[in-house]
């Protein structure tokens, strides 16, 4: 059985909808999070030979001739792990531009291009991007989210749920990768996603950037775990390591390109003085974060500062992945002012209206939990659509015109119970 066939794959439908009308579509995220099985299960359908480049003699092929290699496959292909061959796209772009055929290409890549510009312009206007996730904690559930469009179009009903309790600490641990959540204890996972790292860096890390000190990787990356949607701090980073501050910037940078650390960007307006602009960082996966950190859901439970801030990375990851199936764009910022006064994400929808969250571990909610998002409310007036601050409690209630405290587990529930009235 598939991994698509255990978890089916919200953004799927783009995917079909991209080849329908773009020559090349390239699906990237980080490694087993699904590309490959997601790219075979829709080329198979529609008749795609495929091709993976973590094959010894198929990428020497393909590195010596990329010509000779793209002249000699057939009008529908599926080309995994793409970025292991830089030299195709070039070729590609060629072979295009000869005929511009819709869906002639399914490429995949564990690399982030958009961080790789001559790459991603050398197929300027003729490929559409796609970004997969580890799997949506909506995915898990196999069912539509309705969170997004309650968010923008003003709408959470008062309403009761469970608490999640002790749950949310477990599905925090457990991270997104299909593989992991194969396995059938949380010791197995862990296991799963060490290994995972050690393999991402001696193979993935090495090939895309010459690193003097590999074993200063894995290091890296569980220090940044410690700091998960905290305030990136290159100095603090630097400091247990022997390497320069620009070294270590470059490494983050370079955990970035493989999806495994992501820099939330600071929100600003010039309605506002006094903002912080230094990015927030976040770990790709609170899987991986935990795992790195030896953190079961137990320990995480009773570790409330460090629930607080895997939590935040847990739904800024919800609702990146529910947004890169969402029809509107959407964009995400942090926003926090040198007087303390903070928005955890600050999401923007085409570019128009904005909406605000607040994350909090506690079952309760106060009106000062609230200041942020009326400071934010205050700044961008009719642009506002509405502010949440997300709490691990039993009730949806309105705390004022377009602000609501809401549930967690809100976020992967389906669109039932969202009214669009505003």
């Amino acid at each position: 059985m598939t991994q698509l066939t255990l978890y089916p794959r919200h953004i799927q439908p783009r995917l079909l909808e991209a080849l329908a009308d773009s020559p090349v579509v390239l699906v990237h995220g980080p490694r087993q999070c699904g590309k490959s099985t997601l790219a075979r299960a829709v080329g198979d359908t529609a008749g795609y030979s495929y091709f993976t480049f973590d094959d010894d003699v198929l990428r020497a092929a393909a590195t010596a001739d990329p010509v000779g290699f793209i002249g000699d496959l057939g009008n529908r292909v599926v080309l995994d792990e793409v970025q292991r061959v830089p030299g195709l796209f070039t070729s590609i772009k060629a072979a295009v531009d000869r005929d511009r055929i819709p869906g002639r290409f399914i490429l995949t890549g564990s690399a982030n291009v958009l961080l790789l510009p001559s790459l991603a312009d050398s197929l300027a206007g003729r490929m559409e991007i796609l970004r997969l996730h580890p799997l949506a904690q909506a995915e898990l559930a196999g069912h539509q989210p309705g969170f997004l469009d309650a968010l923008f179009q003003g709408g959470f009903k008062t309403a009761s749920h469970p608490r999640l309790g002790r749950e949310l600490a477990e599905r925090i641990v457990a991270g997104g990768y299909p593989a992991a959540l194969t396995r059938s204890s949380s010791r197995r996972r862990t296991v799963w996603y060490r290994d995972y790292i050690e393999t991402q860096v001696q193979r993935d890390a090495r090939h895309l950037a010459r690193i003097s000190a590999m074993d200063a990787l894995p290091r890296l990356l569980t220090l940044a775990a410690g700091q998960t949607a905290r305030l990136l701090n290159v100095a603090d980073l630097s400091a247990p390591f022997q390497l320069s501050r620009p070294t270590i910037r470059e490494y983050v940078t370079l955990l970035s390109r493989l999806f495994l650390l992501e820099e939330l960007p600071p929100w600003h307006s010039n309605r506002l003085s006094r903002l912080i602009k230094t990015p927030k960082l976040h770990l790709g996966d609170t899987g991986v974060a935990c795992a790195l950190l030896g953190l079961s859901a137990e320990t995480l439970a009773n570790d409330r500062a460090l629930l607080g801030q895997l939590l935040e990375s847990f739904v800024f990851q919800e609702l990146r992945r529910q947004a890169s199936w969402h029809e509107e764009q959407i964009v995400f910022y942090h926003f926090r002012d040198k007087d303390g006064v903070e928005v955890d994400l600050i999401l923007e929808a085409d570019g128009q209206r904005l909406a605000g969250i607040e994350v909090k571990a506690a079952a309760t909610v106060t009106p000062a939990d609230f200041k942020g998002l009326h400071k934010l409310k205050a700044a961008v007036a009719e642009r506002f659509a509405g502010g949440v601050v997300l709490y691990d409690g039993e009730s949806t209630v309105p705390f004022g015109d377009d602000l609501f405290a809401v549930p967690i587990r809100r976020l992967w529930e389906p669109a039932a119970g969202h009214d669009g009235s505003r």
